[in-house]
């Protein structure tokens, strides 16, 4: 047995000391390259990879063997073709495309009497049934100039006998845009081509001109910002419409907006969007503010009872007499970038996570079809344990993992909020996420990356006007363009003060879907 003097006892104390100061360094060297492996993978996979989120059913398997597949069979090629014939049964597993809403020009080919021989016997063929194949053709736009002439009538007696003549001319309905080249349907086409095929508009003054007509990008400015005065009246009604409701989504992006006073070019601005859910007509309202503040959500529901869907923003809380809901797309979504940051190191705890959100995802799935008030009764019967449980599992892996790593972010995300992603357990109306909105705010996203900027706030708050209609008239299946130029030959010819005339513009009143109704869905 050695015996170790007070010197050698100090000095292998000093060194156990550092060995475990040491391997604390280590620890957090290790954790920091970790959660910068971690951050980069998160940037790669923003950058080159899928934005899908499906978890793949191996990464299921690995963990959980009560996983299911949902196999789908390959669809075939749509077709138009049809046979008719006496003998021949329609062939099954065809999926046709429904044309009946197209202009149809029947092209016939038949045998003359001369050819109706039978080149076995020389009888006489008779028609047994026709073959007929169905085409689409596209004839591209062009452009025409309309003139209107206004013939005028005076009385030659009255001008024989040197008595003051009336002059009477013929009328014509109000136009939208007079003293102006402008008809209803040029405007509308600029303003489909910009807001609804995100194509801006100097590309449009090159293809005009291309078809022989210059006309100017800032004289369609101009057409578009008097076009958006004109649609006002019908968007705030639109607006006050769907206040009435009780619930409702939202969500906001940015804008860049030139020359706002007082403010530098590069200074964000914001486009926010409010929406109906999916048990009324569907209204889309978008609204155009300097700022992200609070005080826009507040000011704009502050007539609104009911429930709100929306993101974790916290704008959209404490808003009087409206009780938030937080997007469980929002929640998955975080641990499915822990899952990437992972960089192929998967974790049982990311996957469990993960496997939760997608659990509750499934079970909303199997309730698509069924009534609010059946909804609601299977959601508390199955949804409600699971909630529990995943409770639990994050109260519990709270405690265990590294808040600022995004296993640690998503479990924080999900806890943070947990209160307000179980309110759609309250009612059946109510949905899981708030991608309904985002859906509806991405074609002013992907608008923005062609035409890049509103130049003034007049701009900007003409262009919330239009997007508004447009993506109303889109959601009640309505043809964009067409709905456009009922709207520019009707307003200048109806009292827009008269909340019945204004209604029966509206893009879901019966008299606007029987005209202009279009069914988004065209594979039968």
């Amino acid at each position: 047995m050695t015996i170790l003097t007070d010197q050698e006892f100090n000095r292998l104390k000093d060194l156990d000391e550092q060995n475990l100061s040491l391997q604390k360094d280590v620890a957090v060297r290790d954790a920091i390259i970790q959660h910068l492996k971690e951050q980069l993978a998160l940037k790669n996979r923003k950058i080159f990879g899928a934005s899908s989120e499906k978890t793949l059913p191996e990464q299921e398997i690995m963990i959980f063997n009560e996983a299911e597949q949902a196999a789908k069979p390959n669809l075939p090629e749509p077709t138009v073709e049809t046979i008719t014939y006496q003998r021949r049964g329609k062939t099954k597993g065809q999926r046709e495309i429904d044309l009946s809403a197209l202009p149809t020009e029947e092209r016939d080919y038949r045998l003359t009497e001369e050819e109706r021989v039978c080149p076995d016997c020389a009888g006489h063929l008779h028609e047994m049934g026709v073959d007929i194949h169905q085409e689409i053709q596209i004839v591209p736009a062009q452009v025409k100039v309309i003139k209107h002439i206004r013939h005028k009538y005076a009385c030659r007696h009255c001008d024989h006998n040197e008595i003051q003549s009336p002059v009477l001319q013929a009328s014509m309905p109000k136009r939208a845009f007079p003293n102006s080249l402008a008809s209803a349907s040029a405007v509308a086409h600029i303003i489909t081509q910009k807001f609804v095929e995100s194509n801006p508009l100097y590309r449009q003054e090159a293809a005009l001109k291309r078809m022989g007509v210059w006309l100017s990008r800032q004289t369609m400015a101009n057409w578009v910002l008097k076009a958006a005065d004109l649609l006002s009246p019908l968007y705030i009604r639109m607006r006050n419409e769907m206040l009435k409701g009780d619930i409702l989504h939202a969500d906001e992006t940015t804008l860049q907006v030139l020359k706002e006073p007082g403010r530098a070019a590069q200074t964000k601005s914001y486009m926010w969007l409010y929406r109906t859910g999916r048990y009324r007509p569907p209204i889309v309202i978008f609204e155009y503010q300097k700022t992200h503040a609070r005080e826009h959500p507040l000011r704009f529901l502050a007539s609104f009872h009911g429930y709100l869907h929306s993101d974790a923003y916290i704008a959209y809380d404490g808003i009087p007499n409206v009780t938030p809901l937080r997007c469980w797309s929002h929640a998955r979504r975080t641990f499915d970038e822990a899952k990437t940051a992972a960089a192929g190191n998967v974790g049982s705890a990311t996957l469990v996570g993960l496997d939760f959100c997608n659990r509750i995802f499934d079970i909303e799935s199997d309730l698509r079809d069924v009534t609010p008030e059946e909804r609601k009764a299977a959601r508390l019967e199955r949804s409600k344990p699971l909630l529990d449980e995943f409770k639990l599992w994050l109260d519990e892996h709270a405690l265990t993992v590294l808040p600022k790593f995004p296993l640690g972010k998503a479990i924080g995300y999900c806890l943070g909020q947990w209160n307000k992603l179980n309110n759609f357990l309250s009612d059946g109306r109510l949905e899981i996420d708030n991608n309904r909105a985002e859906r509806t705010i991405k074609p002013l996203v992907i608008g923005r990356k062609n035409w890049l900027f509103a130049n003034t706030p007049a701009g900007a708050q003409s262009s919330a006007v239009l997007y508004s209609i447009i993506e109303t008239a889109k959601e009640n299946e309505l043809n964009p363009f067409t709905y456009l130029i009922e709207l520019f030959e009707q307003l200048p010819n109806i009292d827009v003060t008269n909340a019945d005339s204004i209604g029966r513009l509206l893009p879901w009143a019966s008299d606007i879907q029987d005209k202009f109704h279009v069914p988004t869905r065209q594979l039968a």
